[in-house]
């Protein structure tokens, strides 16, 4: 997996979660907010030792599985992928 793996999944998840006549606004903004992050962490110019971001996704996996199964499944694939590229 390579981070344009990582750029795609973000963009599906972020498409998932705003199908639907009236998509969750609390989780889109989870979600856009997550992509910030991930963008800085994969940014070799910024420092990411405080970054919290696998943190942040485990516990949005839980949220999104009550609501969004598809998004959860694209958050898990986003912990892999991070996870294989040594993030």
């Amino acid at each position: 997996m390579n981070e344009e793996k990582v750029k795609q999944l973000l963009k599906e998840l972020l498409e998932e979660i705003s199908q639907g006549e009236n998509p969750d606004q609390e989780l889109l903004g989870s979600a856009q907010q997550l992509q910030s992050d991930i963008d800085s962490l994969l940014n070799p110019d910024v420092d990411s030792s405080d970054n919290t971001v696998l943190d942040d996704m485990i516990a949005l996996e839980a949220l999104f599985a009550t609501r969004h199964p598809v998004a959860e499944k694209i958050i898990r694939e986003l912990v892999n992928s991070l996870s294989r590229i040594g993030i």
